[in-house]
C-alpha cells in the first residue's frame, strides 16, 4: 500500500484475534503497522505481531523490490510491534537497529539479544539522515511504555506515532474512527495523559500533514480534528455533553430507578443520555462513555456489606485510568443498611476534581414516593447545575411559616425531600408543604 510515492505501507490485518491484550474485545480485528520508507538509505518502521511473520516479510520483500534495508527502526517494544526482530535480522543481517536505550535492553530480556554490533541508540532530538529526508527522534516514555520513541520525517511532513493515535479495528473493515480511538487510547493510553500532553507539546508548532500509527489508518487528511480529540482526551476535558448512567441491578429495582431518571433528563432537556448496565455491556466501552461525558450517575446495590462486584470492577477501571474533572452523582439500594453511595465515594477518593451532586437517591429495595422525588431533583440538579451555581452565588432567602415558624431556607433547600440546595422558593412543587404543620406554600412569607 502506498502512502506516499516513498512512504509504503507493508503491515497486516489480524482477524483471529478476539481479545486485544487478553481484554479489550475486537470485533473488527487489529491491525499491526509496519512502513517503509525509501530513499537513498531505506528505514523500516517496526515490525509485527509473531503470528504474521512470514507474511510481513513477504510484504516487505515485494516493496523492497529487491533493494536492502539500511534502518530497523523500532519504536516501541511491545510484542505486536518488536515480535520479528530476530526474524527482520536473520533476513537482513546487515542493517542497522535503531531506538531507545530502554528499548534495546526490552531486547534483551525478550530474545536474550540486544543486538549490540547493529545498535544505533538514539536519544530526543537526534537525527539520521536517509538521503533527501532526515529523521529527527523524539522519545514518548509512558506512551504507553517507557522506551517509546516517535519519529518525524521532513520531506513529507510525516509523524510516526507509535501508539499514539491509534485504534482498534483491522484496516480492511469501515467503521468509525472516533468511537474504537476513543476506546483504545482510554483503554491502553489513558493513565498517561500527562505524557501525552508532553508529547503533543513537541507537535504544536510542526508542520504535520500526515500521521502513521502502529494500529488504526495512517491519517492525511483534517489532522487538526484528531490533535484536538487527542488533547481533549489527555487533558480529561468533556468531549460531549451528555450524563452516563452506570449501573447494576439485581431483581430490577435499581434497574427501575436508573430507567425513570434516564427519562428525567430528557425531561428537562439532557441532550444525551447513556445507560450501561455493567453486568451485561462491554466494559471497555462503559469505561470510554464515562470519560466522554462530563457527568456519571453511579447506580447499585448494596451487596455482602459492600457494592455489587461489577460496579466496583467498573470504578476500580475508572481509578486506574486517571478519571477526573466530572460531576458524579449516586443511587443505592439497600433493604436494610443501604452503604452503597459511601463505598462508592470512598473508591474515588484518590480522583482529581470530583464534583459530587447533592442530590442523592436512596432505594429501601424498591421505588417509594421519596425516592422518585430524589430522582427528579438529581435529574434537575445535572440538567440545570449551572443555574443552581448561580443562583447559589446570587441572593438567597429564607421564607417563614406562617402558622408554625418553621423556615425554608433556598441556600439549603430539602435534599431529603428531593428539592437541592439553592432551588428558589417560586421554584418549590406546586405540592409543597411545611416540614412541621404541613401547609402549603401560600402560608410563608418572605424573611426580611
Amino acid at each position: 500500500m502506498e502512502l506516499t510515492r516513498d512512504i509504503l505501507y507493508v503491515g497486516v490485518n489480524d482477524h483471529r484475534i478476539d481479545l486485544f491484550e487478553g481484554q479489550y474485545a475486537v470485533p473488527n480485528g487489529m491491525s499491526y503497522n509496519s512502513y517503509v520508507i525509501l530513499d537513498e538509505k531505506i528505514a523500516v518502521f517496526d515490525t509485527v505481531d509473531a503470528a504474521f511473520e512470514q507474511q510481513w516479510l513477504q510484504n516487505l520483500e515485494k516493496a523492497l523490490e529487491g533493494r536492502t534495508p539500511d534502518y530497523l527502526i523500532v519504536q516501541h517494544m511491545e510484542p505486536d510491534h518488536s515480535a520479528n526482530i530476530s526474524a527482520f535480522v536473520k533476513a537482513y543481517p546487515n542493517a542497522k537497529i535503531v531506538a531507545t536505550n530502554k528499548a534495546f535492553v526490552m531486547m534483551k530480556n525478550y530474545f536474550g539479544d540486544d543486538y549490540a554490533e547493529k545498535q544505533m541508540v538514539v536519544k530526543e532530538g537526534d537525527t539520521l539522515s536517509l538521503g533527501s529526508r532526515t529523521l529527527t527522534f523524539f522519545t514518548a516514555p509512558m506512551v504507553h511504555w517507557p522506551e517509546v520513541m516517535v519519529t518525524y520525517e521532513d520531506k513529507d511532513k510525516t509523524l510516526f506515532s507509535a501508539d499514539a493515535f491509534g485504534k482498534f479495528g483491522a484496516l480492511d473493515v469501515e467503521e468509525d474512527w472516533a468511537c474504537e480511538a476513543r476506546r483504545y487510547y482510554f483503554g491502553i493510553v489513558g493513565k498517561y495523559g500527562v505524557q501525552v500532553q508532553t508529547l503533543l507539546k513537541k507537535f504544536s508548532g510542526a508542520d504535520v500533514r500526515a500521521i502513521c500509527p502502529l494500529h488504526g489508518p495512517a491519517l492525511k487528511e483534517n489532522l487538526g480534528y484528531y490533535f484536538d480529540l487527542y488533547n481533549t482526551w489527555s487533558s480529561y476535558g468533556v468531549e460531549s455533553d451528555g450524563v452516563v448512567i452506570a449501573y447494576t441491578s439485581v431483581y430490577g429495582n435499581t434497574k427501575r430507578a436508573v430507567e425513570m431518571l434516564a427519562e428525567k433528563l430528557k425531561e428537562y432537556g439532557c441532550k444525551k443520555v447513556v445507560l450501561n448496565d455493567l453486568a451485561r455491556c462491554d466494559m471497555t466501552e462503559a469505561v470510554e462513555d464515562a470519560f466522554r461525558y462530563g457527568k456519571i450517575v453511579l447506580a447499585t446495590t448494596t451487596y455482602n456489606g459492600e457494592i455489587f462486584p461489577f460496579m466496583r470492577e467498573f470504578i476500580s477501571h475508572l481509578t486506574e485510568h486517571n478519571f477526573q474533572n466530572r460531576t458524579v452523582g449516586f443511587i443505592e439500594n439497600g433493604s436494610w443498611a443501604p452503604m452503597a453511595t459511601r463505598v462508592m465515594r470512598g473508591l474515588l477518593e484518590k480522583c482529581k476534581d470530583l464534583q459530587y451532586t447533592e442530590a442523592t437517591v436512596k432505594l429501601l429495595s424498591a421505588l417509594s414516593e421519596e425516592s422518585k422525588a430524589q430522582i427528579d431533583a438529581l435529574a434537575r440538579e445535572l440538567c440545570y447545575q449551572e443555574d443552581i451555581v448561580n443562583k447559589k452565588e446570587g441572593t438567597m432567602s429564607k421564607y417563614v411559616c406562617d402558622v408554625c415558624g418553621w423556615t425554608y431556607d433556598e441556600e439549603q433547600g430539602l435534599p431529603n425531600k428531593g428539592i437541592v440546595a439553592g432551588t428558589k422558593f417560586e421554584d418549590l412543587p406546586d405540592g409543597f408543604e411545611c416540614e412541621l404543620c404541613g401547609v402549603g406554600k401560600e402560608h410563608f412569607t418572605k424573611e426580611n
